[in-house]
Order: C-alpha cells, then sequence, then structure tokens
C-alpha cells in the first residue's frame, strides 16, 4: 500500500495562494489516480481535484476549477495542488489520496490510500 503525506498548507488572506504538496512511498506511483480532497468542520469530506497515473487527464470539482490546478512528479512521487484566488469557502483540511487503476473517480470512498491532512485556512 502507499502511504502519503500532506504538507504546505498555511493561514492566508482571500485572494491568495497555496501550493500544497503530497509525497508517496511505497508501490508504484505511476500506478495511482491521486486525488486531493478537502473537509471542513461540520461538512462531508468532498472531491477537489484528481489528476491520473502519468498526469494526461486532471478532474476538477466545479468549485475550483480555474482556480486550482492538480499536477504531479512521478520521478518525485509527488502530486501538488496549486490553490490561486483563495476564497474564505476553500478552509478546509486537504487531504491527498490515491487509488490503483487509470480512472478518475470523485467518490472518496473509491480512493483507498490518504495522507493526515494539511490544514488551509482562509481569513480575513
Amino acid at each position: 500500500q502507499v502511504q502519503l503525506v500532506e504538507f504546505g498548507g498555511g493561514l492566508v488572506q482571500p485572494g491568495a495562494s497555496l501550493r500544497l504538496s503530497c509525497a508517496a512511498s511505497g508501490g508504484t506511483f505511476s500506478s495511482y489516480v491521486m486525488g486531493w480532497f478537502r473537509q471542513a468542520p461540520g461538512k462531508e469530506r468532498e472531491f477537489v481535484a484528481a489528476v491520473t497515473g502519468i498526469g494526461f487527464n486532471t478532474l476538477y470539482a466545479n468549485s475550483v476549477k480555474g482556480r486550482f490546478t492538480i499536477s504531479r512528479d512521478n520521478a518525485k512521487n509527488s502530486v501538488y495542488l496549486q490553490t490561486n484566488s483563495l476564497k474564505l469557502e476553500d478552509t478546509a483540511v486537504y487531504y491527498c489520496a490515491a487509488r490503483r487503476g487509470g480512472s478518475i473517480y470523485s467518490t472518496p470512498t473509491l480512493y483507498t490510500a490518504w495522507g493526515q491532512g494539511t490544514q488551509v485556512t482562509v481569513s480575513s
């Protein structure tokens, strides 16, 4: 099983940017679809973005499309989420997740490995 660790969160003002990173170990990284999810207090975990094994295809939630960019560097066993134009409603714990296979899904239960999460707080 692949192990995941996220980092890069922080406290920022609306309109700012953060680059979140997720480092993977174990398994063959390119065999995994990688996703980012987030969970705000009192809310269910929601899909943010995902990228296929070698980076050819991506999927974004409508709420972040045009603002966030997911990418991966398989040589570094890493996946990234560039978050731009951050809004108050982007405040959440952001989780990196992995699933083996070639298809992108937005359902959290279809991902089998999860990181510990990194906090993103957007506040004025």
